[in-house]
């Protein structure tokens, strides 16, 4: 006796798009040392085919390093990922076979077909979006720095940068007090 199974199809599966349908960063591996080119490639592609609304946003993250070379300072760019190129965009059959199948792509991060999306934590910890904090302040207020030179310390706010997510606040080291600026994503307010 065989059994019948049934297949059931989500109304956002028969569109092809897989998961929620949200945008959600992705890893994509590549060749080393061709990151960029697939960039380029997959931007020229999106734009051809009038992808914008899925494929949102493609970037190689990149850090600036300070080099000492007989005797002169040099800033040097170097990938923070060789090998790999981070991908904003709604999964959907298209969007996914147009990325798969670009020239120097070999794969998504995930199990097979199925790409894993970044965690927010991750997002965040390569600082690959500016996550917006509101942080409930006012000039006056005694935080604590949390991450950075001045972990550990306490320090009072003297200026506030809501756009720019800055405090200037003053910190008390060796018997002095120094202005300094720090992020907001550097302080915890002390209740």
């Amino acid at each position: 006796m065989s059994e019948v199974t049934t297949n059931t199809v989500s109304p956002l599966e028969g569109e092809g798009i897989r998961g929620d349908g949200q945008a959600r960063w992705y890893v994509v591996h590549t060749y080393s040392g061709h990151e960029n080119k697939v960039k380029v490639n997959i931007e020229k592609m999106v734009e051809n085919r009038g992808m914008q609304n899925l494929i949102l946003d493609i970037t190689v993250p990149t850090e600036d390093r300070i080099e000492l070379k007989n005797g002169q300072r040099k800033i040097k760019t170097r990938k923070m990922f060789p090998g790999y190129v981070l991908i904003k965009m709604i999964v959907t059959n298209e969007s996914w076979y147009l990325v798969r199948n670009t020239q120097g792509v070999t794969g998504f991060v995930g199990h097979g077909s199925d790409p894993i999306p970044l965690s927010k934590e991750e997002i965040a910890r390569m600082g690959i979006e500016k996550v917006y904090i509101d942080l409930d302040v006012e000039i006056g207020d005694t935080v604590r720095v949390i991450n950075g030179p001045f972990e550990g310390f306490m320090a009072v706010v003297e200026e506030i940068n809501k756009e720019k997510q800055i405090l200037k606040v003053k910190v008390s080291m060796f018997g002095r007090d120094t202005s300094v600026e720090l992020e907001f994503g550097q302080v915890d307010k002390v209740l």
